[in-house]
C-alpha cells in the first residue's frame, strides 16, 4: 500500500530553519497532489502547502507564505518543506499527505487519502 514517511523535524530557535522530508512509495498515479499539514496541541490539523506531481504548481497558507517552500524530487520519491524564519507559532506535528486526483488547490484534510505518521517541529523563543 501507499506509504509516506516524514523526517527532519526537531528543536530550533525562532528565526532558524529546518527542512522536512517526506519519502513516498507506491503512489502509482502520475496525477498525485501532495501536501504538508500541521497540527499544534489542542488545535485542528491545518493546511500548510501543496504541490502538483510535476512540481510546477504550488500553493501556500497565508501564515507560511514567503517563509516556507515546498518542493519534490521525483527521482528520489521525496517531497520537501524548507522552513525558514521559524516562529514559535510554527510549533506542531507536521504531516505529509497525498491525493491521487489531478492538481487543484485543496486545503482540507478530507481531500487527502494518504497520510504519514508525522514529525515534531518545536520552535523556541
Amino acid at each position: 500500500q501507499v506509504q509516506l514517511v516524514e523526517s527532519g523535524g526537531g528543536l530550533v530557535q525562532a528565526g532558524g530553519s529546518l527542512r522536512l522530508s517526506c519519502l513516498f512509495s507506491r503512489l502509482t498515479s502520475r496525477r498525485n497532489t501532495m501536501a504538508w499539514f500541521r497540527q499544534a496541541p489542542g488545535k485542528e490539523r491545518e493546511f500548510v502547502a501543496s504541490i502538483s506531481w510535476s512540481g510546477g504548481s504550488t500553493y501556500y497558507a497565508d501564515s507560511v507564505k514567503g517563509r516556507f517552500t515546498i518542493s519534490r524530487d521525483g527521482a528520489k520519491n521525496t517531497m520537501y518543506l524548507q522552513m525558514n524564519s521559524l516562529k514559535p507559532e510554527d510549533t506542531a506535528v507536521y504531516y505529509c499527505a497525498a491525493d491521487p486526483r489531478t492538481w487543484a488547490v485543496r486545503t482540507t484534510t478530507p481531500d487527502y487519502g494518504y497520510w504519514g505518521q508525522g514529525t515534531q517541529v518545536t520552535v523556541t523563543s
